[in-house]
């Protein structure tokens, strides 16, 4: 008898401005998840173990725990410290104890991630590549954590020279929303640029067709902005 597959997961980026998390376990993966976490600029973290972190890992351990965002208390999670968090992450070394977190956050509608099996928690946390502003995510779905951080550092390699056509595009959209044209008219402007050679120019530094193609493409009052959008991009 064939059983059903699981449910795709739904991707999200999350802004965890003003969210709370609860870190349960302080170990590697614990202080990578923290690490994460807060380059993301959550309002708090209260972090839990039974044990103080390893010698050989204080330092770099002692560093996260000094953010002021950053609680640690030597102890074990209870009911009472899923009140008020968003997200949960049960990275203990215990199987079992990250099994009881995960059930505890599934009764209190909480989102958890669990280290150990993540088919028990209601979200994985992707291997992500960044080059400002670009972000890409990835997961292979619990099916190789390897294989997610080759294919990690060949997406940053992907997305680097493509920074700067995001960038610009950022730089751009406003001033385009701002003329209060119709959407459609905004959509065709926007696709026309995305399938242009911009970009290309743009990762070979060839201002002047960058110029030309912006001068030719976008409306005549955005023309005076032409050099502040191409100025200093990443």
């Amino acid at each position: 008898m064939r059983t059903q597959p699981p449910a795709p997961l739904y991707p999200i980026f999350i802004s965890l401005t003003g969210i709370r998390c609860l870190l349960v376990g302080f170990g590697q993966v614990g202080q990578r998840k923290l690490s994460g976490l807060l380059a993301c600029d959550p309002e708090s973290v209260l972090v839990l173990d039974l044990a103080e972190p390893a010698a050989e890992e204080a330092d770099d351990a002692s560093r996260l725990l000094r953010d002021p965002r950053v609680r640690f208390e030597r102890r074990a999670c209870t009911k009472a410290d899923l009140q008020c968090c968003a997200l949960v992450f049960a990275a203990t070394g215990s199987p079992a104890e990250n099994s009881r977190i995960a059930d505890l956050c599934a009764a209190a509608g909480i989102l958890c991630n669990s280290a150990s099996k993540p088919e028990e928690g209601c979200f994985q946390v992707p291997a992500v590549a960044r080059s400002a502003p670009l972000a890409a995510a990835l997961s292979t779905g619990g099916a190789s954590p390897a294989l997610a951080r080759r294919w990690k550092g060949e997406l940053e390699r992907w997305l680097e020279p493509r920074s700067r056509m995001a960038a610009l595009m950022g730089r751009l959209r406003p001033l385009v929303l701002a003329l209060g044209e119709d959407t459609g008219q905004n959509t065709r402007l926007f696709r026309t640029l995305a399938e242009s050679c911009l970009q290309k120019w743009l990762e070979e530094n060839d201002q002047e067709n960058c110029r030309r193609c912006l001068q030719a493409e976008l409306p005549p009052a955005l023309h005076a902005h032409i050099a502040e959008l191409l100025n200093d991009l990443p």
